[in-house]
């Protein structure tokens, strides 16, 4: 009985703590920057004024417009890219598969503002497709605008649909596509009619991922905008406006985007609970070998929907190796900018660094309590904390930091520091990552083992810590290391919050962009990228399922 209120009291103890974290750091700036949203910057009086004016002065319209527009075309865009792209990988016999997953994972955790930089490198003004095609009499088209958004989000997010899709296909019962075909059913009524029904609830939940993630995107559109504005351009511009009084509008901006995020979930949902999804993992599918020009054409779709993808980082890379003077580039190759970044840069790769691993350090041992709380304590508060983990999904970066500002540079908490608030941002923004993968792996653990340590006279402090976390160590690695490759990457929170002590490596890259320092702006994505790729190589080797660690 003692042992029972021993662990009863240590849990309960932890649930406290993990529920008044929660509340600080995630509830409490979203309440914030919910209420600023309703009070007149001038008279501080509660008003209905600011979403009156959202919704009637052109300005924001148009904001409005322009971010759904982006975000529904740029997700369909990921959708008719990455459905095929799964169902060829899927359900036949192709060359380097393995190959194809692993570009597409690397396309997905490189920072979209990097590729949206590289776009211009390729296409912009001055890029080297435009010039080539000028030289022989073609005038192109800019990558700058609503286009240019739109493809980068299609190249950007389209493995989200192809992973998840791709998982989904690899289960469907064979049965049904069979019938189909004795019926009558030609291969594409097949697809249509059974097979893209059967996999809708992946492909809907890869397709939210990438609207959600599109309309809180700041860096594609703040580098390839020139004049075509975003909700979460015109946040940031609110909020630089606003410095010195209340942010009211930029708050109200950024509780659109959330409502835009929550409408978009609730739609998926609604129309999931309409129908039943589920079939028996039996008879499944038999990958086909193609021949002639079909195999031919799958093959180069297949494979040139990766490397298109990941030509923004090819052409990075390349950059960062030709001979500059300054921010000119004079020909040859050399590693002027790789010296320039040393000269100039260095503190914005140690916060970078500092930044991300404190954060990772948090998330490690928040994951590990939380995992714990969610998987073997059946409470509301349970519940509750599991409800919570789907919350920073939503919620753009633009957001949460001006719900920092809000929260902890005013009032009785205003005395913490730039370098603090970064780390606890990024800290509650990567947690999901943490916590979704160290969950999945307690799930398969039985608790026999901790009540079996309990029960000769362990703690539960020290049957955690000796019996669970050993057994759940390679999901709190993989979810550790997901939530560093995001928050090195982190651009649009850190902009609001740092300062000249703390700027990152992102920061500096996108400062560079907008001063043409481009060399300068290459040679810093590409050591980003490398730490990167090298956190996605550890991801591998700790998880024996690479597409899962990353859904």
């Amino acid at each position: 009985m003692t042992n029972i209120l021993r662990r009863f009291d240590f849990w309960t103890v932890v649930t406290g703590v993990i529920l008044a974290v929660l509340a600080l750091l995630l509830l409490f700036p979203i309440v914030r920057v919910l209420m600023l949203s309703f009070v007149d910057a001038d008279t501080l009086e509660w008003t209905l004024g600011n979403y009156v004016e959202v919704f009637t002065r052109n300005y924001y319209l148009k904001g409005l417009k322009n971010t759904l527009f982006v975000g529904v075309l740029g997700t369909l865009g990921a959708c008719l890219l990455g459905i095929p792209l799964a169902f060829f990988t899927a359900r036949c016999h192709l060359w380097g598969r393995a190959w194809i997953s692993t570009l597409a994972i690397l396309v997905l955790v490189a920072p979209p503002f990097i590729g949206a930089y590289a776009w211009i490198m390729m296409l912009g003004s001055n890029g080297f497709i435009t010039n080539f095609f000028e030289a022989i009499g073609i005038e192109t088209p800019t990558i700058y605008g609503a286009h240019g958004i739109i493809l980068v989000f299609t190249l950007k997010f389209f493995p989200f649909v192809f992973l998840m899709t791709q998982t989904a296909l690899m289960a469907v019962n064979k049965s049904f596509e069979d019938a189909a075909g004795n019926l009558g059913c030609t291969p594409w009524q097949c697809f249509t009619k059974i097979t893209l029904p059967l996999v809708f609830p992946a492909i809907s939940t890869g397709a939210i991922i990438c609207f959600v993630l599109s309309i809180a995107d700041f860096g594609t559109p703040a580098i390839l905008g020139r004049g075509f504005r975003t909700l979460s351009t015109i946040a940031f511009a609110a909020y630089r406006s606003e410095l010195g009084g209340l942010p009211t509008m930029a708050v109200t901006v950024s509780m659109i985007m959330i409502v835009i995020s929550m409408l978009a979930l609730l739609a998926q949902r609604r129309i999931l609970a309409k129908r039943r999804y589920a079939s028996s993992l039996t008879n499944l599918p038999v990958k086909v070998r193609l021949t002639g020009w079909r195999n031919i054409a799958v093959h180069s779709f297949c494979h040139g929907v990766v490397l298109i993808a990941m030509l923004p980082t090819l052409v990075v890379v390349y950059t960062s190796f030709l001979k500059t003077n300054g921010p000119v580039f004079v020909g040859g190759y050399g590693l002027e900018s790789y010296g320039r970044i040393l000269r100039t840069a260095p503190e914005a790769i140690t916060n970078s660094f500092v930044f991300a691993i404190a954060a990772v350090i948090l998330i490690t041992m928040f994951s590990a309590l939380i995992s714990y709380v969610i998987v073997r304590r059946e409470t509301a508060a349970a519940g509750t904390i599991d409800f919570l983990m789907m919350v920073p999904y939503l919620i753009p970066g633009v957001v949460m930091a001006i719900g920092f500002v809000a929260t902890f540079r005013t009032g009785f908490m205003s005395g913490m520091s730039a370098a603090w608030l970064l780390i606890l941002l990024y800290f509650i923004r990567r947690l999901p990552y943490g916590v979704r993968s160290t969950t999945s792996s307690l799930r398969q653990i039985k608790p026999s083992m901790e009540e079996a340590a309990i029960n000769l006279g362990a703690p539960p402090l020290n049957a955690f810590l000796k019996i669970t976390i050993p057994l759940i160590l390679p999901g709190l690695i993989v979810g550790s290391l997901m939530g560093f490759i995001t928050a090195i990457n982190e651009l649009s929170g850190t902009l609001i919050l740092y300062d000249s002590g703390t700027i990152t490596m992102p920061v500096s890259i996108y400062l560079a962009v907008l001063d043409g320092e481009f060399g300068l702006a290459a040679a810093l994505s590409t050591v980003l990228l490398l730490c990167t790729g090298v956190c996605v190589y550890l991801v591998f080797r700790f998880t024996e399922n690479r597409d899962s660690a990353f859904i």
